[in-house]
């Protein structure tokens, strides 16, 4: 029996050698295949001259008025010319490395040729040529992305090969209700058009209908998989209330609107029995640590244990530091887990662990390895959790009874993100800063300026205050004409009195020499820590109050916004300096981004429409899907329009039961989960 889920072998004339060329792009079945669009189309109607800009391809239809002369020169090339008669002008094509053409080209004959149009020279270069039957085949020309192994053309007559054979097997999965709701083609129809469209305004119906497709399938999953979640058994913790709010009245702070509010939405869902799965969202120094402590507290007060994950060691023992302050009052034993302890130490931690004498544990990638094992995990909070890629979030749960999940990010992911990247989640939005804390003032130099920066930070020094001097590189490299860590920190030493102390920080140094130089420089031992990007995340130095960032435009809006939030983290006014002379019209979009807003949602949003997903989130572990023809940016109101309508036909009691939704059940029974979990 027939599936479009067959093998591409089964199609006709398709060997193991087109099958292996096949494979290389990705292209399996033949559902991967009726879906593998062209990336552009080509016009191949003809179009009289007038129409025709200078420069523009297109195809011309006319009488050969010269007999071809093929013409070689150097060791393998040619040319083909001869006249074209076009109504009453007279065009010169020209073809190059395509000798076989001159016995297609005959005096006399009409022919139409494809070709880039020069219009001072009235000539034509040309790329196709159509005579005799072909002639008639004009229209919307699909070129798909080929390889050395296979062309475009044979990739083509693939898919009209697959259609003729399978095109009625393909099913609709957006309901027909939906469809007539925003004037989407059937599926069948629409697969057609996307690959041969008679004309463009057929392509545009059909390439309109595959982004909502697409977005709503993507979001159906999504959906289903919270659905499915939402009715996981999970932990039922009933925490201690009176203590919670006990706890809080020993903060030596007032707790920010925002942060009582979404630490009544986690609390909220620790008492629920379903699996929590929830995404904290706030800019930087927006205080999610404390909400974080908060809610692992309230979690040890019902009786488990809690643990909190962190990307770097440096990171992992700050917050242990950090949270073993603010628990002492409540005498919370919390531990510590890294790969840099010592053999000893790491033992007594594992025992501990494993018998219930650590309330919180704190750590990195070690809290997932084997032989960590807990008494009674109740709530695993994961910072920094894009740092992470899904197999280590899922190993982590692992180690408890299905505990419940608290992901925290300080990079404010936009909507567009947000929807696409954690449909299946629960999002928190810490979105106020602390009272009392004070905007960070950002400024742009160019290069020539950098001294006057220097002299700035040696006013500041004065003050008492102590400073950041970023660097994108290590040490020199021949690639890249770009400051460097080593060189500046050499510099820095010549420049500054021997009073001024200057430190060093890149990702090459040991982990426990470069906790060393953190603790130092926390400890005032440093007036200038010079560092690469290791510091672009969570390192909190109340102190330092100014920062010079070198070759600014070498970072990513988001990067340089992490960045910037290493000071402002006390109370003394702040600054950030940037030091870039970028030459485009992006980076220098960038840099003024900067420096109008602090606001990292704005700065998200911007860093995504000039970059893209990939590179905003990082393509390994953003979780970010390859979308085929939707840009999720670009064509943001049908994602939102097919996320909030996959959700409602999802979401609604009697979706089961609807005809309607006979192939997108299908579909998400072939997709998501077994029949007997979604029955």
């Amino acid at each position: 029996m027939k599936s479009l889920q067959d093998s591409l072998s089964l199609l006709k004339g398709i060997g193991a050698k087109t099958q292996s060329a096949l494979n290389h792009l990705g292209l399996f079945t033949v559902a991967d295949l009726l879906t593998y669009y062209p990336f552009r189309f080509d016009d191949l109607a003809s179009k009289p001259l007038a129409q025709i800009a200078d420069g523009q391809k297109a195809v011309i239809k006319g009488i050969v008025a010269t007999d071809p002369v093929l013409v070689r020169f150097g060791r393998s090339k040619n040319r083909l010319n001869f006249k074209l008669l076009v109504e009453h002008d007279v065009l010169g094509v020209t073809f190059f490395g395509q000798a076989y053409l001159q016995n297609k080209i005959n005096k006399g004959a009409q022919i139409a040729v494809y070709g880039k149009f020069d219009a001072v020279r009235q000539s034509l270069t040309g790329m196709k040529l159509f005579s005799g039957t072909k002639l008639q085949e004009q229209g919307m020309a699909g070129i798909y992305r080929a390889s050395k192994e296979i062309k475009a053309n044979t990739i083509q007559k693939l898919v009209k090969e697959a259609l003729r054979e399978y095109g009625d097997l393909i099913e609709d999965i957006v309901p027909e209700e939906t469809r007539a709701k925003f004037k989407l083609l059937p599926r069948q129809a629409m697969i057609q058009m996307m690959h041969f469209p008679q004309n463009l305004a057929e392509y545009q119906t059909a390439k309109r209908s595959a982004i909502f497709d697409e977005f709503f399938c993507y979001e159906a999953k999504l959906t289903l998989l919270k659905k499915v979640n939402k009715h996981d058994q999970g932990l039922v913790l009933k925490y201690n209330n009176e203590k919670v709010k006990d706890f809080i009245k020993t903060l030596p702070f007032e707790l920010t609107a925002a942060q009582k509010r979404v630490v009544n939405e986690i609390c909220h869902d620790l008492h629920q029995p379903v699996h929590m799965n929830r995404l904290l969202q706030g800019d930087v120094g927006s205080g999610k640590t404390v909400v974080a402590a908060i809610v692992m507290y309230a979690a040890i007060t019902a009786g488990y244990q809690a643990a909190l994950m962190a990307p770097t060691e440096i990171l992992a023992a700050q917050h242990y530091q950090k949270l073993k302050a603010l628990l002492a009052p409540m005498q919370v034993k919390v531990g510590l887990l890294t790969g840099s302890q010592t053999a000893k130490d790491k033992q007594k931690s594992l025992a501990d662990l494993a018998q219930g004498k650590i309330d919180l544990v704190v750590g990195t990638h070690a809290l997932i390895q084997d032989g960590v094992a807990f008494s009674n995990l109740g709530l695993a909070v994961i910072d920094e959790q894009h740092r992470f890629g899904v197999g280590q979030r899922k190993a982590l749960r692992a180690k408890g009874a299905n505990p419940d999940i608290l992901a925290m990010t300080a990079t404010p992911i936009p909507r567009t993100l947000a929807i696409t990247t954690y449909g299946e989640m629960d999002v928190s939005i810490i979105n106020e800063l602390p009272l009392g804390r004070k905007q960070v003032k950002t400024l742009w130099v160019k290069p020539h300026e950098v001294t006057q920066a220097l002299e700035f930070i040696g006013y500041q020094l004065k003050q008492g205050s102590q400073a950041y001097v970023i660097s994108p590189l290590i040490e020199e490299s021949e690639a890249v004409d770009l400051q460097n860590a080593v060189a500046v920190y050499e510099k820095l030493q010549q420049y500054y009195p021997t009073a001024v102390r200057v430190g060093l920080l890149h990702g090459r140094m040991k982990n426990d020499e470069k906790d060393a130089v953190m603790q130092d420089f926390k400890a005032q031992k440093y007036d200038i820590l010079v560092s690469t990007t290791v510091i672009e995340v969570g390192v909190d130095v109340p102190n330092a109050s100014v920062m010079l960032i070198l070759d600014a435009d070498r970072f990513g809006l988001a990067q340089l916004h992490q960045l910037r939030g290493r000071v402002g983290r006390g109370e003394k006014q702040s600054y950030c300096i940037l030091s870039a002379d970028p030459k485009a019209d992006y980076g220098k979009e960038r840099m003024q981004t900067m420096v109008e807003t602090n606001d990292g949602f704005v700065i998200a949003q911007k860093d995504l429409e000039l970059r893209g997903p990939g590179e905003v989130l990082g393509d390994k572990q953003s979780g970010m899907p390859a979308f085929k023809v939707g840009d999720p940016v670009e064509n943001f109101n049908i994602l939102q329009a097919a996320c909030l309508e996959a959700r409602a036909i999802i979401l609604a009691p009697n979706f089961f039961e609807q005809p309607q939704n006979a192939g997108l059940i299908k579909f998400l029974r072939a997709e998501v989960v077994e029949k007997d979990e979604l029955d």
